[in-house]
């Protein structure tokens, strides 16, 4: 028997700094510039002309759906292509020449990887055929595919009871994939089905089913080009979903309007040069935002409520800003919300969020004489302690304008991963569903649980408490998208086995349980024999999405494949399900999701072309699934953040030349920082007050429940931000985020307000 050895691993790899160069942020997003961008990174990872012709089969009918962000496509795509800049990067990515193989694992230890930045970790290139790291050893070596299902098999029928084991899935996945690895894990005996999700817009699921009846956005993509109104909050849409700029600048052709709430000026919402007209050329280009509102950090819920109180004003004054047909027909605590707005203060909610008087009554001005409105949202609202009210509080502007249910209004949470809608939709949930579970003992002849799994937070609570002993990973980078990054990687290395399926090697891969699998998996862009899957985009539209490219090993399977022959060997001859024709034929698992869950009739058909969308009360106006059937509006409280004199307020946001957890590269060309991300942005105000130069070194320190947490080295960069507020990229500074600090009632980390000091360096 092997003994087991502590590894020594670095949890956050590198803090060396690179060669940094500061210019002014952008003025634009796009442009040449991007076209530049994109052609450098495809040109170097995986050849111009290949990567040109897979890129002109991404996000197209019979093509393959983009691997990064949710964006929908449109109906009728250019005919010089559907994708942005960090659409390339991630084909780019994907279809690398690198590749990780046993020369390199036998080259390189775990311990030594470790040490690297998840950049240079990114880099190394795709994993070509299964790996083990065994207990008494720090290098991954081969293992046949029999004998790694057999392993898995094996650590599952040793656990005590099936909540021992947490299942991970990424929105990476397929609804194929999504949908069979629910049903092995239910069949298996649990509902811990931590999920990426978890992290990112958990609240806004929250939200939304508690007002409006279900957890999705109610606009589609025509939406946005009717709206009279756009509310973009909490949102860089210029990195995060490029795409949407285009949306945006129809919807201003159209006579629209764009509200921009953010802390940040960000260059992706001032102004967009679409590389796919002349004038996004040669032009200036279209301006988005009309009206920027820099609110500080976390106090978007101060700004509404004073933006609502306003607006209820001129009501009393005698203008008509609300829909009272609507309000009294659909909704319920109207009055109620009137009478808290009446409790507050304006020159609190004023000093609260920071924002000019003047430019908030532009946003009131604009808003009543508006019916057709649209708010935007993303991680900048859901990850906060009070991420859910944070949403709330949109829906009660909408609902107050009657701008739900109807063609150009409506919510739009803005998913930023490529199917975690679609996961949700087949199945991947922590919580029981009654109906689900009957349908699937109905379709599938077993019983499913019926009590409460674990989600992200608690899955890494349970691992580190000893509570988990396996880990099995569909997809992601856990370690690097988790809060608290060395309580998580220790909750890891606490497991009995860790499991990952995975396509490219990343930190979680190192951060391993006593012993750890690597799965190799087809990425999106590649051929999966004469097969197609499906994913759902951030509108609720299903479509078919096929790859073209050679795969990079042939010794790489599906999703489905994996996860049917770890359910096949783990049951055997036991289960009344047959898992290896499941796994080989998809149209199959699509009759069983049409079997199962509401909407996908027809499933294999619909998908093909340009999609299906699933049912969505809220485009109806219809909310009977709620109390009297009928929309809530919401009494949120204000966020409550009492800071010290040498305290600020952190908020972890993405490089634009990073996904995710995926770092593209070490630019952030719109805001001027090239060569690194070992930086933090502070108000020139803040960074003499407290003593400091432009580009000195400092440690970020979070305290909370008595625990000292520190991200170290890291350059000081001026930049307008909010006094009292700060900005620095993750993964580097989630290890300030305490696993204890998340939304109330969806468990979301709170990473995009964490209370932090700043320590110079004694250099």
């Amino acid at each position: 028997m092997s003994t087991s050895i502590k590894r020594k691993i670095s949890y956050t790899g590198n803090i060396e700094f690179s060669e940094l160069k500061i210019t002014e942020p952008s003025s634009y997003a796009a442009g040449i510039p991007g076209i530049k961008a994109a052609l450098e990174h495809v040109s170097k990872e995986s050849g111009l002309f290949r990567s040109l012709n897979t890129l002109s089969r991404m996000n197209q009918k019979e093509g393959f759906d983009c691997p990064g962000c949710a964006w929908p496509d449109p109906d009728t795509p250019s005919k010089l292509g559907e994708y942005c800049e960090n659409g390339a990067k991630a084909i780019a990515e994907e279809s690398t020449f690198e590749r990780v193989d046993s020369t390199f694992f036998r080259k390189y230890s775990v311990e030594e990887i470790s040490t690297w930045t998840d950049y240079q970790i990114g880099k190394s290139g795709r994993i070509t055929e299964p790996f083990v790291l065994r207990p008494d050893s720090i290098h991954y070596e081969p293992i046949s595919w029999t004998d790694a299902f057999q392993l898995i098999a094996e650590q599952l029928h040793a656990l005590n009871i099936p909540d021992e084991a947490i299942f991970y899935t990424s929105g990476r996945s397929s609804n194929e994939a999504a949908f069979l690895y629910g049903l092995f894990i239910r069949a298996f005996g649990t509902n811990n089905m931590p999920d990426c999700s978890n992290m990112c817009h958990e609240s806004s699921g929250v939200a939304l089913s508690e007002t409006l009846g279900i957890g999705k956005g109610s606009v589609v993509l025509e939406d946005l080009h009717e709206a009279e109104v756009i509310m973009v909050i909490g949102q860089n849409p210029g990195t995060n979903h490029p795409r949407m700029l285009s949306a945006l600048q129809k919807c201003k052709e159209n006579g629209g309007k764009v509200i921009t709430v953010n802390p940040l000026s960000e260059s992706g919402l001032n102004r967009f040069k679409n590389p796919q007209q002349l004038s996004g050329i040669i032009g200036r280009g279209t301006q988005l935002t009309d009206i920027f509102l820099q609110v500080k950090i976390n106090q978007d819920v101060s700004l509404l409520k004073l933006i609502m109180k306003r607006l209820a004003q001129r009501e009393k004054n005698g203008e008509s800003v609300f829909d009272h047909d609507f309000i009294q027909d659909k909704t319920n605590g109207f009055d109620a919300l009137l009478a808290d707005l009446d409790k507050h203060d304006e020159n609190q909610l004023l000093e609260l969020c920071g924002v000019d008087s003047s430019q908030v009554e532009l946003a009131v001005d604009l808003l009543a004489k508006k019916s057709k409105i649209i708010i935007c949202w993303a991680m900048g609202l859901t990850q906060h302690k009070n991420g859910v009210e944070n949403i709330k509080e949109c829906v009660n502007l909408l609902l107050a304008k009657g701008s739900i249910g109807k063609k150009g209004a409506g919510t739009c949470p803005v998913r930023g991963h490529s199917n975690v809608q679609g996961d949700r939709s087949v199945g991947i949930m922590h919580h029981v569903s009654d109906p689900l579970n009957k349908a699937l003992k109905d379709v599938f002849e077993f019983d499913p649980p019926n009590h409460e799994g674990l989600d992200t937070v608690n899955a890494i609570q349970a691992m580190r408490q000893g509570k988990a002993k396996v880990f099995i990973a569909l997809g992601g980078n856990f370690v690097s998208a988790a809060s608290d990054t060395i309580y998580t990687a220790e909750a890891l290395e606490n497991c009995d086995l860790t499991v990952s399926i995975s396509t490219k090697l990343n930190r979680t891969h190192l951060t391993a349980g006593k012993t750890a699998l690597i799965l190799p998996t087809l990425g999106r862009t590649e051929q999966d024999q004469e097969r197609f899957v499906t994913v759902e985009n951030s509108m609720g539209k299903v479509h078919q999405s096929k790859g073209r490219l050679k795969p990079a090993s042939n010794q790489l399977k599906s999703e489905p494949e994996i996860i049917a022959e770890i359910a096949s060997t783990y049951f055997g001859e036991s289960s009344a399900i047959d898992w290896d024709i499941l796994g080989k034929d998809y149209d199959l698992i699509r009759e069983k999701i049409s079997e199962v869950l509401t909407g996908y009739k027809d499933y294999s058909n619909r998908s093909k072309g340009s999609g299906f969308y699933l049912p969505n009360n809220t485009r109806e106006a219809d909310f009977s699934k709620l109390p009297e059937g009928k929309a809530q509006f919401s009494i949120c409280k204000l966020p409550d953040h009492q800071l010290s004199e040498d305290e600020f307020i952190l908020m972890t946001v993405r490089s634009h030349d990073q996904f995710n957890t995926t770092i593209y590269g070490l630019n952030d060309r719109y805001r001027g920082i090239y060569g690194e991300r070992r930086v933090i942005f502070m108000n020139p105000d803040d960074i003499k007050e407290k003593g400091l130069k432009p580009l000195q070194v400092v440690d970020i320190t979070s305290n909370y429940s008595g625990k000292l947490r520190r991200a170290e080295n890291f350059k000081v960069i001026p930049y307008d931000i909010p006094t009292k507020n700060l900005c620095a990229y993750f993964p580097e500074t989630n290890v300030l985020v305490p696993i204890d600090l998340y939304a109330e009632k969806s468990n979301t980390p709170a990473s995009k307000s964490v209370i932090v000091k700043i320590e110079a360096k004694q250099l």
